[in-house]
């Protein structure tokens, strides 16, 4: 399969829903015209590595999930005065290792004096987020952790559906975490003990009810 067969949009709407696509031996300027064709397409991850690229299309599901985890942590960061920035899944990239790629959603806590007011950020210059989120439903994400870890983002939220486990940057690679480091009134298990009432309660009700137990914790 050819670079131009990938950068026309025909073709990535035609991808089926929770697929993956890998491609090996793509040009920076390639993976930075691709990300012009597609712009910020809901339902669509693009990631890219030293030349492979990576495609992966999302079901209602999986966005369903991350929209509920940031709408827990915009919850937590209202009643709490928490200054927590929101950038959902954007393209979080650097030209210096050529790496890129865009995670579920991502939040800024302890850098979010440096990134101030800005809304265009150049991650040449300004710094990562400090948790990026990973959705596993039907993909695994443990394989990008090392491009992760050469962005600089210092914690990763994954979520398989099963159990959220956190996971702190220490060198070059991630060690398991019980708690948030940017967030420590979040541990793994509340996080997953919210998301598992997706599906039993409406995203409003888990909101409720999350917001009740932040009330019921003593500071």
């Amino acid at each position: 399969m050819s670079t131009a067969t990938i950068l026309d949009r025909g073709f990535i709407d035609r991808l089926p829903g929770d697929s993956t696509l890998i491609l090996r031996n793509v040009s920076w300027d390639d993976y930075e015209a691709l990300l012009a064709a597609v712009g910020e397409a809901p339902g669509l991850r693009i990631s890219y590595d030293e030349g492979t690229l990576q495609i992966m299309t999302l079901s209602p599901k999986h966005e369903s999930y991350s929209r509920l985890l940031e709408r827990l942590v915009d919850r937590l960061s209202a009643k709490l005065r928490i200054e927590i920035l929101f950038f959902g899944s954007s393209t979080v990239k650097r030209t210096g290792p050529k790496k890129g790629t865009e995670p579920d959603a991502c939040f800024y806590v302890q850098s979010a004096a440096a990134i101030g007011h800005k809304i265009d950020i150049d991650f040449n210059r300004d710094p990562p987020p400090d948790i990026a989120v990973e959705i596993d439903v039907h993909h695994d994400s443990l394989g990008k952790f090392p491009l992760y870890a050469a962005l600089g983002v210092t914690e990763i939220w994954r979520y398989d559906s099963k159990a959220l486990t956190m996971h702190r940057l220490e060198g070059d690679h991630y060690v398991s975490a019980p708690a948030s480091s940017a967030l420590p009134l979040l541990d793994a298990q509340t996080l997953t003990r919210f998301l598992a009432l997706a599906g039993e309660k409406s995203q409003g009700e888990i909101l409720l009810a999350f917001e009740e137990w932040l009330d019921s914790i003593p500071r």
